[in-house]
This record gives C-alpha cells, structure tokens and sequence, in this order.
C-alpha cells in the first residue's frame, strides 16, 4: 500500500507544509488537531469542548483513511494549563476507554494560539480481522 495524505482543504497544508494525516500501510499518524469547531468555523471557549472537537476531526481523518478510533495506538495530549488535565482527561475516558492507547500528556506554555487550550496527536494501526 502506498503513502496516502488527507488532507481537511485548509490552503495552510500546503502552505506549511503538513497533512491532517499521513496513511502508510497499516499506519495512520493523525498530525496535532486542535478544538477548532469545522461545523460553526469557531474555537470553543471550554477545554471540554476542544476536546470533543478535537477527536471528532480526528475520527474523521481516520475514517477517510480506512480507520477506526479502536485502530488508535498512541496518543499523545498537549493542554495549557494544568487546571484543564481532569476535564481533559474525561473527554478521552468517554472517547477512548474501551481502546486505551499508550498516551502521554503534556502541559506547555503555549499553541499556535492563545485561544487552543488543547492539541492531540494520534497513531493508530489498522487491526487484523
């Protein structure tokens, strides 16, 4: 199988340089999503819905490329601020508790901007049947 890209549309892919996702053989490697809402175009104010947006965008690259949100094998979780990790971590109970990828949670200083209060990253490797 060879290298496949997904992309959402946005021109800044190609701009920067990026894919929402790259698809390579049994691979997926989901790029950092962050909250942004794609329905009403906007950035929620709350952790728990960026969040929520954020595997939502994440099921969706997933699904173009073949996937499932169980295929998930690695996460890997950026916030802003520690008081957001139990809110955080909630969404990824309600998302993932069943799959329970190796994940890693990080707490920085900053975004892409001051409004994102959280990033996920994912891999995730398509199941034998």
């Amino acid at each position: 199988m060879s290298r496949r890209l997904i992309s959402t549309g946005s021109p800044l892919e190609k701009s920067v340089g990026y894919s929402r996702a790259v698809i390579d053989g049994e691979f997926a490697f989901v790029a950092g999503t962050t909250g942004y809402d794609y329905t009403t175009m906007t950035m929620p104010s709350d952790v728990t819905s960026q969040s929520r947006n954020c595997f939502k965008t994440i099921a969706a690259a997933l699904q173009e490329g073949g996937f499932e949100m169980a295929d998930i094998v690695r996460a890997t979780y950026y916030v802003t601020d520690a008081s957001y990790i139990d809110a955080h971590f909630a969404v990824c109970g309600e998302v993932l508790g069943d799959t329970r990828p190796a994940a890693t949670l990080l707490v920085v200083s900053g975004l892409a901007r001051p409004e994102m209060k959280v990033e996920i990253e994912v891999t995730a490797k398509r199941r034998s049947i």
